[in-house]
């Protein structure tokens, strides 16, 4: 029912929802802005009541984590019309993963700048290195941006790590994979960089002027870590060989681990921040995941995912939380999402798919060089059954959604404008084209 109306029975209905007191406004929409940005962007844009008497998300889009557009993905126009190329305009489109909402969003820094990641929908840029190579953490939406140090900044502290490369190439190779994270605490805003082709840490404040590279390096392992709620997690298989007591034979074995790496704590001595070794939060034995393809965030949960087999026939998921409780059992409902997996793996919700998958994962199949798809609940792999990615994906662009979120799953395409095309995809995503 609408609201007592303050005065005479005849007040416009308009006008009753628009007196509405104060604090239940603010009640209303913290909860509209639980679900998403967008909502509650339009919830302000009811009337001017409701806006006076709430937060505007601008000016405090990136160092305030209620205002992140946490759902948001950005996606490649195809054709080769990477962000900041001059057909644009400027302008980049947006898909929400839970409700299919497409918006356009002018960002104008991509003229000179390139977009390596992106952290609870924030975009992670870095400008061009014939510039400065400086680091950015941009609310797409609002506008906001947290300016950080060059990228530049971590070479000297690398010693010869990337010697082999020529020096204009090497913050390239290093922006080439990158995964990213965000703390927020005391309006200080951390940020964690792993630089997965040197497989070391490094973090800086909007305050510094360099970064701080880690002093080890995390575990090698095939598929990038993870960012979930201002941490870093990496997922290896640990492998062993030897003599089977039962065969006679060399063979070779191993677990999956899975490290968490928090971000820096003050050293307590006066030197500054420093980042603590990765530490080692779960353990899946041998034989339940023989190929690892990385952690997926689902559902604010994150899940382990590979192939139990090495012929890469049956897809296995687990619940980290399981994991950690040394249970050791796979899951066969994600609440209906589908699982894109590649160099980055992506979960998506039913609602935005045409055709919803349900429960199950779709990736790059190495001996077809195709898009597969297969039920958690076990089954045969098959192509997807978006109705345009029965016929394959087109040479010169998107043929299908299905098509655009892999290609969000593989940075340089992603951010290159390119989407998953007619190409041969080696492991995790390294390209290269079909023979004829």
């Amino acid at each position: 029912m609408p609201p007592p109306a303050p005065g005479s029975n005849d007040t416009p209905v308009a006008e009753r929802w628009a007196s509405l007191p104060e604090d239940l406004i603010r009640l209303v929409s913290s909860r509209v802005l639980a679900g998403d940005l967008l909502d509650y962007v339009r919830f302000r844009a009811v009337c001017g009541g409701w806006r006076s008497a709430t937060t505007s998300p601008r000016g405090r889009g990136v160092v305030d984590p209620r205002f992140h557009p946490r759902r948001w993905m950005m996606l490649p126009e195809g054709h080769g019309l990477h962000p900041g190329h001059p057909h644009l305009r400027g302008y980049i489109r947006f898909l929400n993963l839970d409700t299919w909402t497409l918006v356009r969003a002018h960002l104008p820094l991509l003229s000179d700048h390139c977009v390596v990641d992106s952290v609870d929908g924030l975009l992670v840029l870095l400008r061009d290195q014939d510039q400065d190579s400086a680091v950015r953490l941009v609310h797409p939406f609002t506008g906001d941006i947290a300016e950080l140090p060059p990228l530049a900044t971590v070479l000297p502290q690398l010693g010869t790590l990337l010697d082999t490369l020529p020096a204009p190439h090497r913050v390239k190779r290093l922006a080439e994979s990158i995964c990213a994270s965000a703390s927020f605490s005391g309006g200080v805003i951390t940020v964690m960089l792993a630089l997965h082709e040197v497989n070391h840490v490094a973090f800086a404040t909007a305050l510094d002027q360099q970064w701080t590279v880690s002093t080890w390096m995390y575990q090698y392992a095939s598929p990038p870590p993870l960012s979930f709620q201002g941490k870093l997690y990496t997922v290896c298989d640990v492998a062993l060989s030897g003599v089977s007591e039962f065969t006679g034979e060399w063979e070779s074995y191993g677990d999956v681990q899975v490290f968490q790496i928090d971000p820096p704590v003050n050293d307590g001595m006066g030197f500054g921040s420093e980042l603590q070794l990765p530490k080692l939060i779960a353990t899946l034995p041998e034989g339940n995941l023989d190929v690892p393809m990385g952690l997926v965030e689902c559902d604010s949960e994150i899940l382990v995912v590979g192939y139990k087999d090495f012929d890469m026939l049956h897809f296995v998921v687990f619940k980290l939380t399981d994991l950690i409780q040394q249970r050791y059992i796979p899951i066969t409902s994600i609440g209906g999402n589908t699982l894109f997996i590649s160099e980055r793996n992506l979960s998506v919700a039913p609602k935005a798919l045409p055709t919803p998958l349900g429960d199950s994962v779709v990736c790059f199949e190495p001996r077809q060089h195709n898009l597969v798809h297969q039920q958690l609940t076990g089954g045969t792999w098959s192509p997807p059954t978006d109705d345009c990615s029965l016929y394959g994906p087109a040479p010169v662009g998107p043929c299908s959604l299905i098509h655009l979120f892999f290609s969000c799953c593989i940075r340089i395409r992603w951010n290159k404008g390119l989407v998953f095309g007619k190409c041969i995809l080696g492991s995790y995503g390294s390209v290269r084209r079909a023979r004829g």
